[in-house]
């Protein structure tokens, strides 16, 4: 059976897994070994799995296919040792994943879908649209490469690479069910980051899943006049909705919200823009990350001063304002998302 006609079984819950085999005749015992095999000891070839009988590893492979990435190419920081992959897809479309190291050990910054929709005007993974989601699978798998690569655990994920994760919602609740799983990777949902630009209703999906997981939010703005100039997504969903939905997941999840704000020079990062973000987020339990915009080429977008960031910081600090400036990590190989994707394409 050609591979458009099988399963993706890397896509499959353990539930899920264990009711196919039993359909074709198998006890349920055999599906946490096909389980085990796959998001465990990560074997990619239905024949390397030993303790199966022959006569199921052939059902396994006339129904099922095991949906793998490879990397095309790697850049480490000579900086400070930030792993960079070019991921190439079995039909042959690329995302990007970064691996950051620190103290606390190793955090992967995953991609979620090929290309974006989402039309941020400061962001490079957009540019060309969106072509496809990636499935449970492939995230997962972006994640079971970095390790075997690296060698070393993944403590903590980000779901901030290449698309926007609530806009493939589905595929990425079955991938963070199948991390979260005892019987598989059982990473942790309370070290899983997930940034989206700011789809309301989709927050609120995620948020009747209490999940565990960090909400970031794509913020960049004080305003919706300065936000709608950057974000088409904020002509649907204006700050107003958003930031009552911030406030409903915290007070549903009891998880603390993060908002991300890229910091353009000249667009956002003046003394008003701080005055009246701190005026938005008072009173909420939130952090905010302050992060130099990336220069991308064809936005033509720049980053102020230091010394301009550092003010913007000190003025929502004295605002009760708990922000920080994200460590840049990997400035020598341009370790922003969607950047060696633009260049391979």
């Amino acid at each position: 059976m050609s591979a458009e006609y099988r399963e993706d079984v890397m896509s499959l819950s353990l539930g899920e897994l264990q009711e196919a085999l039993q359909a074709m005749g198998e006890p349920g015992f055999r599906g946490k070994q096909v389980y085990s095999w796959l998001h465990q000891k990560r074997c990619k070839e239905f024949t390397g799995m030993s303790n199966l009988p022959k006569s199921l590893i052939a059902k396994l492979e006339q129904r099922f296919y095991i949906n793998t990435v490879e990397i095309r190419r790697k850049i480490v920081s000579q900086i400070d040792g930030t792993v960079k992959y070019l991921y190439e897809l079995q039909d042959g479309n690329r995302v990007e994943a970064v691996v950051m190291k620190y103290h606390h050990g190793n955090s992967l910054c995953i991609s979620t879908q090929v290309g974006c929709r989402m039309g941020c005007g400061f962001c490079a993974s957009t540019l060309g649209g969106l072509v496809r989601n990636l499935t449970p699978a492939e995230m997962l798998d972006e994640v079971y490469k970095a390790e075997e690569d690296t060698g070393e655990k993944v403590s903590s994920l980000v779901l901030m690479g290449i698309g926007e994760p609530l806009d493939n919602f589905d595929n990425v609740m079955r991938f963070l069910e199948i991390l979260s799983s005892p019987e598989g990777m059982n990473l942790s949902l309370r070290h899983v980051s997930l940034s989206t630009c700011g789809l309301v209703e989709r927050i609120y999906d995620l948020m009747e899943k209490k999940l565990g997981l960090t909400l970031s939010i794509s913020l960049h703005a004080p305003n919706d006049e300065i936000r709608q100039k950057t974000m088409p997504v904020s002509r649907k969903y204006d700050m107003d909705s958003l930031l009552r939905a911030c406030r409903d997941y915290f007070d549903q999840t009891g998880r603390r919200v993060s908002f991300e704000y890229s910091l353009i020079h000249g667009v956002n990062d003046s003394d008003e823009c701080a005055w009246e973000l701190a005026r938005r987020l008072g009173g909420m339990n939130c952090h905010v990350n302050l992060i130099p915009v990336n220069e991308v080429r064809e936005r033509g977008y720049k980053r102020g001063s230091r010394q301009q960031i550092e003010r913007f910081q000190r003025l929502l600090a004295e605002r009760h304002i708990n922000a920080t400036i994200r460590r840049e990590l990997g400035a020598d190989i341009n370790a922003a998302c969607g950047q060696l994707r633009r260049e391979s394409l």
